[in-house]
């Protein structure tokens, strides 16, 4: 974690104190004693962001409208949603893992995208949404929580298995959750914890 004191800044690595300047356009600032990197800002504007989190909005939205899979067997199919497959394992006893599965693949991606929408919208139109500083500061804390990419490792290991003893379907939601695994990565990587305070302070410029 950054710690930053007016115009200082320490590295997380060795605790070396560093004065922070003014960087321009895409950079990675990193310690100059053992080059850990300190932070980094990209040359990505607002409206780049913001068709990113609209694009994940609605890639979200047809995971969890369309089924994942549909499984074929002996004449008769069932086909699951990415809700369902949670009710499947809470039904099972299996309640913290389908807990687990409703926060880390869609209470927390809901989450990153509303943040991210709610906050740079208004910074677009130079104004400040109330509340914007401690929503990002929570969104950086629960980015590591977002585990879409765990969850299709685990969904495709179950497809090529169910593929063995019956005719598996993949389903719209499991190609758009995948592209939805691939725009929060673009928008994590977009959205440094220093580029969103270089935007607040252009803001206030």
């Amino acid at each position: 974690m950054l710690v930053l004191m007016s115009s200082v800044i320490v590295c997380h690595a060795c605790d070396l104190a560093h004065r922070l300047g003014t960087t321009q356009g895409k950079a990675r600032v990193r310690c100059v004693r053992c080059r850990a990197e300190l932070y980094r800002t990209t040359s990505t504007d607002i409206d780049t962001v913001l068709a990113l989190a609209a694009t994940a909005l609605v890639l979200l939205i047809l995971s969890n409208a369309f089924p994942l899979a549909e499984m074929q067997l002996n004449g008769s199919s069932r086909s699951t949603t990415l809700l369902g497959a949670a009710r499947g394992l809470y039904d099972q006893g299996y309640v913290p893992i389908a807990a687990l599965v409703v926060v880390t693949t869609l209470l927390i991606p809901l989450f990153q995208i509303a943040t991210l929408l709610y906050v740079l919208l208004p910074l677009r139109r130079q104004r400040r949404a109330r509340g914007q500083n401690e929503l990002f500061r929570l969104l950086t804390r629960l980015r590591p929580w977002a585990l879409p990419e765990v969850f299709m490792l685990g969904a495709l290991v179950a497809v090529v298995k169910l593929a063995a003893i019956s005719h598996v379907i993949p389903g719209i939601a499991l190609f758009a959750y995948g592209a939805l695994m691939l725009t929060l990565a673009g928008l994590t990587s977009l959205t440094p914890t220093e580029q969103f305070w270089r935007w607040v302070e252009g803001h206030h410029a």
